[in-house]
């Protein structure tokens, strides 16, 4: 019998960043580069703070030149426990989740196999998504436009909308507005269809009880950070008096963020995000934290093809999985920029790339020709840009 032969060592060589700017948003793309010539992808977008991120990836970088990029798991917890002892943040995180998504992607490439597989999947999973920022090319907006929207939408094969409530008025008056948007998009749409609403974090415990009773009746899937996200407990009491689902969870960065939320009861359904809690690693010890708790998981996404493939790749064996946030407005350009190795939705599902690795091939020259980055200068208008 002949002797296994190992494979020679592999070493990361340097770390490359690219940035771009693409509908008012700013998107980071890490590669980490090896002496054996290949690379692996991650993504380190986070709104407005991307020059930052980059320092973040920066300050990474010398403590992963010469390493090997083999277990992933081991160099997550390095990164995060041992080089310093101040954990956590939202920078820090993204820049940690940027490293992740590439070292698996290195990892899943070196074996042959796509992500999910190294994650446990037998098979690419059509996973569900909605469709996520529904509502924002519609002008005016009113309910009958939202409705004939969603007979449109349908009929293109999403399952399932989300969009922002209306801010503008009195409490009375956005409460009425957004009862009537709901009750139009559900006549038209049919009971076979699931809406969503994001709130934005724009209501208190009070407000957010009164309308989550008022929209009752129209089987609303779930209602998304009513409050501020720093307040677990608030979460917990508006939980216990809605009859509707209260989802949070993009803005919290670790398991242990999360952990206090589930203390509290304060969300039935988690969303936490790929690149902002730390990566594929992070993001899949948080949903079995979630189903621990009997709680679903539906992660936040608002970013680039590298970002929404990642979170599918993660996934692609979650057994509290409920459905992907998609950011459907991208689907084209999306397409055009990885050469046509992004996955898009049909009859509501996107399928995870079976490709070695990440599954996604950027097209560099065509992002630097469409996406030229606008530089630190930009800001994002008043408000929550995602």
């Amino acid at each position: 019998m002949a002797a296994f032969a190992a494979p020679a060592p592999t070493k990361i060589r340097k770390f490359e960043i690219r940035k771009f700017t693409l509908s008012g948003r700013d998107l980071l793309f890490l590669e980490v580069v090896t002496d054996s010539g290949a690379v692996g992808i991650g993504e380190g977008s986070l709104p407005g703070r991307v020059d930052i991120v980059e320092q973040a990836i920066r300050w990474l970088e010398p403590y992963f030149v010469g390493q090997d990029p083999a277990g992933v798991e081991d160099h997550w917890n390095r990164a995060y426990y041992t080089l310093s002892r101040w954990r956590d943040g939202s920078v820090m995180n993204t820049a940690l989740a940027a490293l992740d998504i590439a070292l698996w992607d290195l990892e899943a490439q070196r074996l042959g196999v796509p992500i999910w597989r190294l994650l446990g999947g037998a098979q690419a999973k059509p996973l569900r998504v909605y469709y996520s920022h529904w509502s924002q090319d519609v002008n005016p907006r009113t309910p009958a436009a939202l409705g004939e929207l969603a007979r449109k939408s349908k009929a293109d094969g999403w399952t399932a909308v989300k969009w922002i409530v209306f801010r503008g008025g009195t409490e009375w008056q956005r409460l009425q507005r957004t009862v009537a948007e709901v009750k139009a998009v559900r006549e038209a749409a049919g009971e076979d269809f699931d809406i969503a609403l994001e709130l934005a974090e724009t209501f208190t415990v009070r407000t957010a009880i009164e309308l989550s009773r008022a929209l009752a009746p129209y089987r609303v899937m779930f209602l998304e950070e009513p409050t501020w996200r720093e307040n677990p407990r608030a979460l917990g009491d508006l939980a216990a008096q809605s009859p509707i689902p209260i989802a949070t969870g993009e803005g919290l960065v670790s398991r242990h963020e999360f952990r206090t939320l589930l203390e509290h009861r304060g969300a039935r359904i988690l969303q936490p995000d790929v690149i902002h809690c730390g990566g594929i690693s992070e993001l899949r010890r948080i949903a079995e934290l979630g189903d621990i708790e009997g709680v679903e998981i539906s992660p936040h996404m608002w970013y680039g093809p590298v970002a929404h493939v990642a979170s599918l790749q993660a996934m692609n064996s979650c057994r509290n999985f409920l459905m992907q946030e998609w950011d459907a407005v991208h689907d084209t350009v999306f397409t055009e920029l990885t050469q046509g190795t992004y996955p898009v939705q049909k009859n509501g599902r996107v399928t995870p790339p079976s490709q070695p690795g990440l599954g996604v091939k950027m097209d560099w020259p065509a992002w630097e020709r469409r996406c030229p980055y606008q530089g630190p200068s930009r800001r994002p208008p008043t408000g929550r840009p995602e």
